[in-house]
């Protein structure tokens, strides 16, 4: 067995409130659910994106809801990568620069394909890159 795609992916905020306005505002994702002070999620067209506080994911989700979700988190920043055309990357990088955001490398890897990468408020890496980077 292996698996096929990736479901959901995670970063973490302490301030999601920061975090909410970014994803939302900058990137334009729509909220699907939130806990003040534990996460806000976001989902794409075949994924979620989950924002968790990492100091409340490191307290057992059983102790305030009942459901069996182990404790997880990390700490320090943190990693994802949208999926893009090299056109709408073009998009993407004057959309991003239009709204105040500076675009930290912009540059097309040696086997092919370009990625762009920014910092999201809590300092995670936001990359948007060509499939063909990894040969998709």
């Amino acid at each position: 067995m292996c698996p096929t795609a990736i479901l959901e992916t995670a970063l973490y905020a302490e301030d999601l409130v920061a975090a909410e306005e970014f994803y939302t505002r900058v990137l334009g994702l729509k909220v699907d659910q939130r806990a003040p002070g534990r996460h806000v999620f976001f989902k794409l067209e075949t994924a979620m994106l989950l924002v968790f506080n990492p100091r409340a994911t490191m307290v057992p989700h059983a102790a305030t809801t009942k459901l069996p979700v182990p404790t997880h988190g990390a700490s320090g920043a943190g990693h994802i990568c949208f999926r893009a055309t090299a056109i709408e990357i073009d998009n993407w990088r004057v959309h991003l620069e239009g709204q105040g955001v500076v675009i930290e490398s912009d540059f097309l890897w040696p086997s092919g394909g370009r990625s762009i990468y920014i910092r999201d408020p809590a300092g995670n890496s936001i990359e948007f890159a060509e499939a063909k980077i990894w040969s998709l």
